[in-house]
């Protein structure tokens, strides 16, 4: 057995203690880096990487050899090519070589009937001819862009899934997939992609019904979208969680909270673990992330990790909360002693693996060498 096959056995054996509710032998560590971060940290231009990709792997190896993580640390989740080919409107590059999501409206209102009777066929029929121009053709042109936008997309995924297998086996990473399926909690659907933030906020005081309907009349889509190739209870399927800590206590308990809750259960009925990503602040809805499945994977961005171990701590695993804009603005020391805190506090009795409270993006969002420290610093002081 080689050294690297050796090293990806015991960071994969971290993780399976971990999710298997045993305290591994050290705390975990899942340093996660966007592509925009590799590109740039590689000292190359964003916008000619992005729509050739032969060097990729050279920039993800970069990233690889100069930060410790268990997991591979590098991804690339949205390429521009496959939305340039669809003319989306909701997926724009932007001038700064950066994929920008604005507000767009793929729902319209008068269209929450048809939504509510069939989603599927409503996105297929109305939304997606109004998200991504290039589709609003007649038949013959629309068929012919959606397969050289598929095609694009698989040479990119399959690039990109060839990719990581050699940085793994090459750097020794564990093989726990967290990004095993993608799929939203269905009223961050509704928002997101079909009816935009300005107007879901209309819409639940003007029309409550019909958005109480559209949210449970997608729910199964979700968990269907959810669903991964292989089921496997060392992986997980990722879930950002959007709106909840904008809406109204009553408002979360309608509209949020009973599909999201059915969509994480209809998940692990399956056999499948769900990994939310609980951006924002949702303390004062902790309780209710307490009834999700044990063993779901929690990455905080805000909070109180006092509050989060104390309520989830037995029954979930945790991770985040270590703030990037201490990684930009502090001393080393300053930061080195922010990730003993979290260990001190998140750490005993397991259930924890050390990330930071979000992705890391671009280069000029975090001070490299700060980032460097902390990360040899959780795994080389955080053994039990």
């Amino acid at each position: 057995m080689t050294d690297q096959m050796r090293l990806s056995q015991e960071r994969t054996q971290l993780f399976t203690d971990l999710m298997d509710g045993k305290i591994p032998k050290r705390v975990p560590v899942s340093a996660l880096f966007a592509h925009e971060f590799a590109i740039q940290y590689a000292g190359r231009d964003l916008t000619e990487v992005q729509w050739d990709t032969t060097d990729l792997e050279a920039t993800f190896e970069k990233v690889s050899e100069d930060f410790f993580s268990d997991l591979l640390p590098v991804s690339a989740f949205r390429m521009p090519s496959f939305y340039k080919i669809l003319g989306s409107k909701n997926f724009v590059m932007g001038s700064n070589g950066f994929l920008q999501h604005p507000e767009v409206e793929g729902l319209a209102v008068e269209d929450y009937d048809a939504f509510i009777a069939s989603p599927y066929n409503c996105i297929v029929e109305r939304v997606l001819p109004r998200l991504y121009s290039e589709l609003n053709r007649d038949p013959l042109t629309r068929s012919l862009v959606m397969a050289k936008a598929f095609n694009a997309f698989t040479d990119e995924t399959g690039n990109t899934g060839r990719i990581y297998g050699n940085l793994i086996q090459k750097y020794g990473y564990g093989y726990t997939n967290f990004f095993a399926g993608f799929c939203e909690a269905p009223f961050d659907f509704l928002t997101d992609q079909l009816r935009g933030f300005k107007n879901i906020s209309v819409d639940v005081r003007r029309i409550p019904d019909k958005v109480e309907a559209a949210v449970n009349a997608v729910t199964p889509l979700m968990i269907k979208m959810g669903n991964q190739p292989v089921p496997q209870k060392y992986n997980a399927t990722f879930i950002p969680l959007h709106m909840a800590p904008y809406l109204r206590g009553k408002d979360f308990d309608r509209f949020y909270w009973p599909s999201f809750k059915k969509l994480v259960d209809g998940l692990a009925e399956k056999g499948m673990r769900s990994y939310l990503f609980v951006e924002q602040d949702w303390m004062r809805y902790i309780d209710y992330l307490a009834e999700l499945p044990a063993g779901t994977v929690m990455m905080f961005e805000y909070g109180d990790p006092n509050l989060v171990k104390e309520k989830l701590g037995a029954k979930h695993i945790i991770s985040g909360f270590y703030p990037l804009s201490l990684l930009k603005t502090g001393t080393k020391q300053q930061c080195i002693d922010k990730a003993k805190e979290l260990i001190d506090i998140l750490a005993p009795g397991g259930g924890y693996y050390f990330s930071f409270d979000k992705v890391i993006i671009t280069q000029d969002s975090t001070n490299v060498e700060n980032t460097k420290a902390v990360l040899e610093y959780v795994s080389s002081n955080a053994n039990y």
